[in-house]
């Protein structure tokens, strides 16, 4: 009798500790992330990162993001609380977010300043295509979101491995890849966009550079000769291809191995990533059928 006494004590006792359990991740840096609950007020300080949350099933925990935070459509109508290198922590302030949810690349000291202020911050940062299944996961764990953002991330998998194994033993093709014209950037090869170029079977001729994002010189380009020269697009850099062709020497020029790519397809770390894999791919098939 005693023990059916104690029993709903401790019954109830163990279900209040476990629905106010912490909710313990670690983030791209290594941090321990500690929340009380799952975060029902967020700030996302990327356009990718607030597409991805939409991804991981987020509807109305987004309460603000920066410039350029387009996809999906509603993510137009959240409040802006910036730029990517630009704050308003006074804005941030008042919106009293339980989550900050910021990307490793960006504006370092900005969010160093908010850690400072005793905000949560989790830094992410996507270096390979598994990790935003990854990170679609741990999202769908802050938010209290799992059924949508585990199904998200398993369907992307499953697409992943089908394109791994169907480019697997393709002929190998060396790229430049352009991020930006004046000055001149590309990716090394710890840049998400490597691993959709070796997915695809070629070899960024820039991988062996030590930051992340570096600028190189049109002459090392020249120098690296690449089979493909292929740009990170919109509807403002049309010309940047086209200002490829006074180099008639390069391999890429001489056959118009010249390629756009859309950069929201291939810069961001969300779902949509595979879309660009897909038109890298395409693009590399092109040369490989000309070689």
């Amino acid at each position: 009798m005693i023990y059916l006494k104690i029993f709903p004590v401790l019954f109830f006792a163990c279900f209040m500790t476990s629905a106010h359990a912490d909710i313990k991740v670690v983030d791209d840096t290594g941090r321990n992330i500690i929340l009380n609950a799952q975060a029902k007020r967020v700030i996302s300080l990327a356009p990718h990162i607030t597409e991805q949350l939409f991804a991981a099933g987020a509807t109305n925990q987004i309460v603000g993001v920066v410039s350029f935070s387009d996809y999906p459509e509603q993510a137009k109508t959240i409040q802006r609380i910036g730029t990517h290198d630009k704050y308003d922590y006074e804005a941030i302030y008042q919106l009293k977010p339980d989550l900050i949810i910021a990307w490793k690349s960006a504006n370092k000291a900005g969010v160093k300043k908010l850690i400072d202020l005793g905000f949560k911050v989790f830094i992410s940062e996507s270096k390979s295509l598994e990790d935003v299944a990854k990170t679609t996961r741990l999202f769908g764990d802050l938010l209290d979101t799992k059924s949508i953002a585990y199904q998200q991330a398993d369907a992307f998998l499953s697409k992943l491995n089908d394109l791994r194994r169907n480019y697997d033993d393709r002929k190998k093709i060396s790229v430049f890849y352009q991020v930006w014209n004046e000055p001149l950037y590309t990716i090394n090869g710890e840049h998400i966009i490597n691993d959709v170029i070796n997915l695809c079977g070629g070899m960024n001729v820039f991988s062996h550079l030590t930051v992340l994002a570096p600028r190189v010189s049109v002459e090392a380009v020249i120098k690296q000769n690449p089979d493909a020269i292929i740009a990170g697009m919109n509807e403002d850099r049309k010309g940047w291809l086209e200002s490829w062709k006074q180099w008639q020497g390069l391999k890429a020029v001489k056959n118009n191995f010249l390629f756009p790519i859309n950069a929201d397809l291939i810069t961001r770390h969300t779902p949509r990533i595979l879309l660009g894999v897909e038109k890298m791919c395409e693009h590399l098939d092109v040369v490989r059928s000309v070689n």
